[in-house]
This record gives C-alpha cells, sequence and structure tokens, in this order.
C-alpha cells in the first residue's frame, strides 16, 4: 500500500489578501498581466510576478517590497 505524503496548505493572511488584490488592481490598470501569484511554503510570504518583470514578495504583515 503507497501512503501519500500529506501536504500542509499555508493560508495567506488577511493582510496578505488585501495587499495582493490591491496590487492586482494597480497592475493591471497598467494593462499589465499578473503572471504568477505563489505562495512561498517556507516562509509564508507570496510571489507576485507582474508583466515580465514586476516582482513583488508581500509578506505576512501586508507590507511589500520589489524584488530586483
Amino acid at each position: 500500500m503507497i501512503v501519500a505524503k500529506s501536504e500542509v496548505c499555508i493560508i495567506p493572511t488577511s493582510e496578505q489578501k488585501t495587499q495582493c488584490y490591491m496590487l492586482c488592481c494597480q497592475f493591471t490598470k497598467l494593462y499589465l498581466p499578473i503572471q504568477v501569484v505563489r505562495m512561498d511554503e517556507r516562509t509564508g510570504n507570496i510571489f507576485f510576478l507582474a508583466g515580465e518583470e514586476n516582482i513583488i514578495e508581500i509578506y505576512p504583515n501586508g507590507k511589500w517590497r520589489y524584488i530586483e
């Protein structure tokens, strides 16, 4: 019998959800597509890629920064 490894699902904080939504609104107003939104299971941060070069990291407290 093969037992599947249980996956731990990390849920974003309400601050992250709000900030992610606001950033999506800002970037789509500039007609930039949202390419990737992904949660980093190790850190709990959200990785956000808009267009081809706008890489953003959203921390659990809702603060964010550009990644160069």
